[in-house]
């Protein structure tokens, strides 16, 4: 590819291609390891496309607050796992790359009558995220191409259809449309309006930046739905014209109000078309926190194969747990009513566990507050075969081969008899499409395998990333998906026996290969997911992250410094208990993506 087709964006624009929006949500990022192989991926080929599939671009359809991000993202999260090399091209970064800083926009940019002026900037910005489209599928193997703009009139979508048809590109629309005014004011306070860059006027109208758009409003004092409201009529003011899908000649799929109804057109689709079209049937956009948490310890704590109850200590456990997450909720909705949020009751609470006796049990104590508890074959952990009960010189010893193919690639490696990340990964596929399916929030209890691999589907690990992360049980980790990051925090559960804390005993005993290895100080280990997690990308300037605390005697921190592409990592504790809620990282993402939250693209 050209890679001057690009230059110029990059240089006006520092965030264009950035590493990920945020230290823990990848999905942004452009791989810098040659054959880094996608987490499930289907199978590969010499090109890295599947064979079968052609080239697609995704073209999304629909106004701001309408969730078209917040698919975007999910789609290239979900193809990228399955292996597909996607690319999520967002028409805004052009456009402020274009403008430049302290540029206009005209206020008739989205109008049909729009001045000459303001079509020859249209096209020119229009230009340049196509060139790069384009380059991209013909000379950088890619796959599938996310377009994510507003594509308001059926004229404009028919003629880009036929744009891509010329260079030998599929084309599927999608649109998100609502006409549901909760969702709609919901949407606008948790992705536009809640942002913390925002700033008001004295009137509480908005404030205008340098290109034209409008930042947020941080309605201080104002009711959140008023506020909604506010922003939801500057669209209409800013996009007069949107003409819904109708096109009986494309290929098109229309969302209606976050899942509730599903249409599509036309159906001249391949196999991946397909894959995506199944995908989307099973996501929605309404806002849902997952948490995840280990079973307790089990009687056979060391068996496979064995499936034993809960130990006395692992029954403490369970309870433990269960009323520190009860608390936790129960918090976090109070601190959205401080907040000047609507005073609603908490989202119900779905859990899940695998069919293994451990984890049924640890969520008894929730079921026996009348949260339903459904069981999963899929998530049992991943097994062991001939080296289950062996010890490290035992398996160094009888299987010196097997020993040095894992330090090579612990993720698809697998022993005899045994599984791998990568086998665990496709078999935890169907798991996968009800976690983008549940609206509820839900709880996933597992052993720390399972755990390992859903957590890098939502936080898009790379393969290297999941044979690292450690789940120790005093820790309860929240995701909270967004349109532009998924967030994690970790919360402490207090008072339990130092012993039942370390990773998993499951899994095959054999140390982490060099470059793999886990970080400790003070004698215990750090969060295992904080740690990778924030150095999966580098941020793209000097940075320092540091997560500190101190309550009653025991004080730590956590720093993560880049300056110049070094990188370094420390931390300190001493003394007493860990606070109850951290962030897992300083959440960066906000500063990063501000130019994007007021978006009209």
């Amino acid at each position: 590819m050209d890679t001057l087709l690009t230059a110029e964006i990059a240089a006006n624009a520092p965030r264009y291609r950035r590493k990920s929006s945020t230290f823990i949500d990848g999905i942004h990022d452009v791989p810098s390891e040659v054959g880094n192989l996608a987490p499930a991926q289907l199978y590969s080929t010499m090109s890295g496309r599947l064979f079968h599939s052609g080239r697609i671009a995704i073209v999304m359809v629909g106004l701001p607050a309408r969730g078209k991000t917040h698919i975007c993202v999910s789609m290239a999260r979900y193809l990228s796992w399955l292996g597909v090399k996607t690319r999520i091209f967002h028409l805004g970064d052009y456009r402020r790359a274009t403008v430049g800083q302290g540029g206009h926009v005209p206020q008739d940019y989205f109008y049909p009558n729009a001045s000459p002026a303001s079509v020859m900037l249209r096209q020119k910005i229009l230009k340049k995220c196509r060139e790069d489209i384009y380059g991209w599928l013909n000379h950088e193997n890619g796959q599938v191409a996310i377009y994510d703009a507003v594509n308001p009139t059926a004229s404009g979508r028919r003629a880009l259809a036929k744009e891509f048809a010329k260079h030998d590109v599929q084309t599927l629309f999608i649109e998100s449309f609502v006409d549901d005014q909760e969702i709609l004011k919901e949407n606008a306070r948790n992705v536009k309006i809640s942002s913390p860059d925002v700033s008001a006027n004295n009137n509480g109208s908005c404030a205008l930046r340098a290109d034209g758009n409008a930042h947020s409003v941080q309605f201080h004092g104002m009711d959140p739905d008023e506020a909604a409201k506010r922003y939801l009529r500057r669209i209409e003011t800013k996009i007069p014209v949107f003409e819904t899908m109708a096109e009986e000649e494309l290929n098109y799929v229309k969302m209606i109000n976050a899942g509730q109804a599903f249409f599509y057109n036309n159906v001249s689709f391949n196999y991946l078309s397909h894959r995506i079209v199944f995908y989307l049937t099973n996501l929605h956009i309404k806002h849902r926190t997952t948490f995840f948490v280990r079973a307790g310890t089990a009687t056979e704590e060391d068996s496979y194969k064995a499936d034993a109850p809960l130990s006395a200590e692992g029954e403490a456990y369970a309870q433990v747990m269960a009323e520190t997450l009860m608390r936790h909720r129960e918090q976090e909705r109070q601190a959205i009513i401080d907040q000047g949020g609507p005073d609603v009751p908490l989202r119900p609470l779905t859990i899940w566990t695998s069919t293994r006796l451990r984890t049924i049990q640890t969520a008894e104590p929730l079921e026996k507050l009348g949260y339903k508890v459904r069981h999963r074959s899929q998530m049992s952990q991943i097994n062991p075969g001939v080296c289950e009960k062996l010890s490290e010189r035992a398996i160094r010893n009888l299987y010196p081969e097997e020993v040095e193919k894992h330090e090579l690639d612990p993720y698809h490696h697998r022993y005899p008899r045994a599984e791998s990340y990568h086998d665990l990964a496709v078999r935890l596929e169907p798991i996968i499409l009800e976690l983008e399916r549940e609206q509820n929030d839900l709880l996933i209890i597992a052993h720390e395998s399972v755990l390992r691999v859903l957590y890098s589907y939502l936080m898009h690990c790379s393969t290297r990333d999941i044979p690292k992360l450690k789940f120790p049980r005093d820790e309860i980790i929240e995701i909270i998906p967004a349109a532009y990051q998924n967030e994690a925090k970790r919360i402490h559960i207090p008072g339990l026996d130092p012993r039942m804390i370390p990773g998993s005993p499951e899994d095959i005993r054999i140390p982490v290969p060099p470059g793999f290895d886990d970080f400790s100080s003070g004698g215990r280990q750090l969060s295992p997911i904080s740690i990778p997690a924030m150095m999966m990308a580098s941020p793209p300037s000097a940075t320092e992250v540091t997560v500190g605390f101190a309550t009653g005697d025991r004080k730590g921190s956590i720093s993560v410094s880049n300056a110049g592409g070094l990188r370094s990592v420390s931390g300190s504790f001493s003394g007493g208990e860990r606070p109850v809620t951290e962030k897992i990282v300083n959440n960066t993402a906000k500063e990063m993506v501000e130019d994007k939250v007021a978006d009209e693209d």
